[in-house]
């Protein structure tokens, strides 16, 4: 008999079928046993009856994270019985045979028991099995497909790009060095020379994966190691586009996970964010005037935004708006990469933009100068060489259109939209300023 998924049970109602998985809950009776049976797809309870003796006795030996084959009758629960916060939830196995493929030791903890961060994921392996933390992963991996669905429907190309770099050109964040054959490589930081050269050849293309900042930060929404949503496109108007851009995919996004993963938000109790017809914008200056006006603080004269500030304007967002989004655009020249376009209405100001979603920037973006001569005037301007930048500097030099981009930040997407407060737990083997896996493949010391 083929292996049926969890998932697929409800319609076999009434038909033998043969499951496997991890037995997640064992419950005894006596006379009943109840076992919470997982697999990729799902979770289902099956019932051990002692009128088929043999099953009934293996259901007494078996225990949480033992591997197991079961043969099993489908049948509809009592309707006082249904539980409808779980998909399976109408169906109930009656146990006819168990078969054991693999045994588990006994948990060092409770799988299910609330622990501290680090313990947490010093045990990835195992915490990793708990329903809501597969469930952050699911919506994860929804989301990098329908980036990914979404740009192609859009006429976007994928790109892989290269993740080790000759230099840290862009100069704008702290590297990790890599040994390379007696040279010095570099983890990178950012695919945006790439994706930017590339342009020249597809006009729209995307890129997804993981990227590399050695700074030395420990808070709740930074990671060493981290997977970036890039994407880039030529002949545009100016930033306003990509902004369309993404707020058209953002409505998308919230579409897919309201029809995919509607068990997953309800059990975190997550609400899917509603994009509506627009999201508020603010230049720079006009959300500090408003972080000002509402709440008493004068941060006119900074250049940025401090984490603070980011959550009080997404909070004046969604009590003026009734929106989790907001765009804040035109930041300092000084404070954007050398590759960012200045307005011509605006001088000292950029056609840029960062994206806040419930307190915290998850995307920057913005329109990029594609003159040659002025792109290599600002790199000189910013005390960079050009002639380290050639091979990127081709691209324009021999014709590039207006062009523009951003980067999403996947983990803290994720984090925000479950409401998970620190991203390492929205991170599947996260990287921080203490945190490697030495016990993974510890290399020999001798």
């Amino acid at each position: 008999m083929e292996r049926t998924y969890i998932n697929d049970l409800p319609g076999k109602i009434g038909g033998e079928v043969s499951i496997a998985g991890w037995i997640d809950v064992r419950r005894d009776h006596g006379k009943l046993i109840f076992i919470d049976l997982r697999d990729k797809s799902g979770l289902v309870q099956m019932v051990a009856l002692p009128n088929n003796a043999e099953a009934h006795a293996a259901a007494q030996t078996v225990r949480p994270e033992w591997v197991v084959e079961i043969r099993g009758k489908v049948n509809k629960r009592p309707e006082k019985m249904v539980n409808a916060d779980l998909p399976t939830g109408a169906i109930e196995i009656e146990v006819l045979e168990i078969k054991v493929l693999a045994r588990a030791e006994e948990l060092p903890f409770d799988k299910d028991s609330e622990l501290n961060l680090d313990t947490y994921l010093d045990n990835l392996p195992l915490t990793l099995r708990r329903q809501e933390v597969q469930a952050v992963f699911r919506v994860q991996a929804r989301i990098i497909n329908a980036f990914r669905e979404f740009l192609i429907g859009e006429g976007f190309t994928e790109a892989q790009v290269p993740k080790l770099t000759g230099s840290d050109a862009e100069g704008g964040a702290a590297v990790f060095p890599v040994e390379y054959f007696g040279h010095t490589a570099y983890l990178a930081t950012s695919p945006q020379l790439y994706k930017q050269i590339l342009v020249g050849v597809f006009e729209r293309v995307f890129a997804t994966g993981n990227m590399y900042r050695a700074e030395k930060h420990s808070t709740t929404r930074h990671l060493n190691e981290y997977t970036s949503l890039d994407l880039e496109m030529g002949f545009i108007k100016d930033h306003t586009d990509i902004m369309a851009l993404e707020q058209r995919f953002l409505t998308y996004l919230s579409e897919v996970l309201a029809a995919d993963c509607t068990h997953e938000f309800k059990l975190f109790k997550a609400e899917i964010p509603t994009v509506g017809e627009k999201i508020p914008t603010w230049k720079l200056r006009e959300a500090q005037e408003i972080i000002k006006k509402e709440f008493g603080e004068d941060c006119t004269k900074e250049p940025d935004l401090e984490p603070q500030h980011e959550r009080w304007l997404s909070e004046y967002a969604k009590k003026e708006f009734g929106s989790d989004f907001a765009f804040i655009t035109h930041y300092p020249v000084k404070k954007r990469p050398f590759y960012t376009y200045e307005d011509e209405a605006d001088p000292g100001f950029t056609k840029s933009f960062d994206l806040l979603f419930r307190g915290v920037e998850i995307t920057t973006g913005g329109q990029r100068i594609h003159e040659y001569d002025k792109l290599v005037e600002n790199i000189k301007a910013w005390g960079l060489k050009p002639e380290k930048f050639s091979y990127y500097l081709q691209a324009f030099k021999y014709g590039m259109p207006p062009e523009g981009g951003l980067a999403i930040g996947l983990e803290r997407l994720t984090a925000k939209l479950l409401g998970i407060e620190n991203v390492k737990q929205a991170t599947l083997f996260p990287r921080d300023l203490n945190r490697i896996d030495t016990l993974l493949s510890k290399p020999d010391s001798n």
